[in-house]
């Protein structure tokens, strides 16, 4: 088995309702076909769900993964995004300090996310 050496986890809070979680598998289902053969997508939820982020980065890098991006699938920057995720990604950095682990802005930060969004609701309430 090769190891994995690149690898996206889309994290996000997590809900009591487990079909909560089917629009990020849509995501990740879109991501893995459009990158290479030997990236990874994983699903990882703060609370509620599993598996965790810790989780996920453990089994990653117990696969040898060499770099990871987390993408944190949050639209505002309450207090998880604030006070939360700093810390389990300093935690992280820590426990796994042979891994390159990056983490983008939450995507309700990205402006080209709110433009496709208007876009989207314009064209609906354009029919």
């Amino acid at each position: 088995m090769n190891p994995i050496q690149q690898a996206i986890v889309l994290f996000a809070h997590g809900a009591r309702d487990s079909s909560w979680s089917k629009p990020l598998e849509g995501l990740q289902q879109l991501l893995l076909n459009q990158l290479e053969p030997n990236w990874q997508v994983k699903l990882a939820f703060l609370e509620l769900m599993q598996p965790s982020l810790p989780d996920v980065i453990a089994n990653l890098a117990n696969h040898g993964c060499a770099c990871i991006y987390i993408v944190p699938v949050f639209f505002g920057q309450g207090g998880h995004m604030k006070n939360d995720f700093p810390v389990l990604l300093q935690q992280l950095k820590q426990q796994h300090p042979n891994i390159e682990i990056f983490a983008s802005e939450a995507v309700g930060q990205w402006p080209e996310l709110w433009q496709a969004l208007a876009t989207g609701i314009v064209s609906r309430i354009s029919h």
